[in-house]
């Protein structure tokens, strides 16, 4: 099914989203942006999606977490039915990029506008949606307002989380009128399409138009503590240190070199990353006491993830009997490998096919909202080329060109979906 968008509209909603927060900078190869749950700014985005919703002709609901969604219930659809929905979310981490997020949500909502204006009649209404605090960035450690959708979080729970000033997610909420009383139920759901700026380079170097994601990548969170003894760095003998930090660096390869061993004979797509360090007392006259250490390890299969995580606690036990430290590990954040559906994958690539436009087959090394949905119903996600890669800076980018064709497989996607 042929679905031409309206590449300039989708522009002009992208570039219109983007001033939220925007980023000033002199270099033209930067469009950045701050778009952090709560702030001004969100409010302002999220006001004009539910602007942009009314506009054209849907109805708009909003949950208690504050994840929006634009229902579009034309005479052809069973009101009754179980909709198609898509979209992702409208926050960003600091200083991110202006495609990481949006795009799927004003993809969805273009996607809706393309099948009004040439004629679409679905059996099943079709849901745009923008989901609450999916980068973590302030509330929580991510995927939050699909976790609560999908029933893996606490509400109550997730509306007490802080953000640094204090403030709760609730209070938050309140104050820029996003509590609502909405349900938003994926699991009500006939399907999810989510479209994404891919963030790594495989449709960009395969030229293709959509990348058809076959696997999400799990992710585990780790927090490893490492206490030695802190002491005066000039009058302590090498000898006699116990140096937290000394040790930690050796816990820091000890994570690269299992990910690299998974790598090398089972697992080609693992990775392991120990990307913060929090150093006490942090004084360069002062031999290090205490050292916390956040790793992060992802793969599309849940065996290697263990493996990683196995070895660091391994890594942490050798340090104990080599260096005198005391160790502790935990392990607070763990979503599995995610596969997509079979079904949908289908759908997208014969949407693909019949608008001419090339997708190829990957997985995910990112998380998205789509791997919660998919505990609860069949969702899809999609990704559009990002140049070189760049993702989570106010370097990323995805042409116009490129944004209006992922958008036209997505369209077709959720047609043949929502007229099935």
């Amino acid at each position: 099914m042929d679905l031409p968008v309206d590449a300039d509209r989708l522009r002009a909603d992208l570039e219109a989203n983007a001033a939220f927060g925007r980023i000033a900078s002199d270099d033209p190869e930067e469009r950045g942006r701050t778009n952090l749950t709560g702030t001004e700014a969100n409010r302002a985005a999220r006001d004009r999606l539910v602007e942009r919703f009314e506009d054209a002709g849907l109805e708009v609901s909003v949950d208690p977490v504050g994840n929006l969604v634009g229902t579009w219930t034309p005479d052809s659809a069973d009101p009754d039915a179980a909709p198609v929905a898509s979209g992702s979310h409208l926050d960003s981490v600091p200083e991110g990029g202006i495609f990481d997020g949006p795009l799927g949500v004003y993809a969805a909502l273009e996607a809706v506008r393309a099948m009004r204006d040439a004629g679409v009649e679905p059996a099943r209404p079709v849901a745009v949606v923008s989901f609450t605090e999916e980068e973590g960035a302030t509330f929580g450690n991510g995927l939050l307002g699909s976790s609560v959708a999908t029933g893996v979080t606490d509400l109550d729970e997730v509306l007490a989380y802080e953000n640094d000033a204090g403030e709760t997610l609730g209070e938050a909420l309140d104050r820029i009128g996003y509590r609502g009383d909405d349900e938003v139920d994926p699991a009500s759901w006939a399907a999810f399409y989510e479209l994404h700026v891919e963030q790594d380079t495989v449709v960009e170097e395969a030229a293709a138009d959509a990348g058809v994601v076959t696997t999400i990548t799990g992710i585990t969170h780790c927090e490893a503590t490492i206490e030695g003894e802190a002491n005066h760095a000039g009058a302590t003998a090498m000898g006699e240190r116990t140096d937290a930090l000394a040790a930690a660096s050796e816990f820091v390869l000890d994570v690269e070199a299992a990910a690299n061993a998974v790598v090398d004979d089972s697992s080609p797509s693992a990775v392991g990353t120990v990307g913060s360090l929090s150093i006490s007392p942090n004084a360069t006259n002062v031999v290090p006491g205490r050292v916390e250490a956040g790793v992060d390890v992802r793969d599309v299969t849940a065996d290697s993830m263990d493996r990683i995580v196995a070895a660091a606690r391994d890594s942490l036990d050798r340090l104990e009997r080599e260096r005198g430290v005391e160790t502790g590990f935990e392990r607070p954040f763990d979503v599995a490998p995610t596969p997509m559906s079979d079904r949908l994958r289908d759908e997208a690539h014969a949407a693909a096919e019949g608008a001419g436009r090339t997708a190829i087959d990957l997985h995910s090394g990112a998380a998205h909202d789509a791997m919660r949905v998919a505990a609860v119903t069949d969702a899809s996600l999609l990704f559009a080329p990002s140049r070189d890669g760049i993702s989570h800076n106010p370097r990323e980018w995805t042409d116009w060109s490129d944004c209006a064709a992922a958008t036209e497989v997505l369209a077709g996607a959720l047609a043949r979906v929502a007229t099935e």
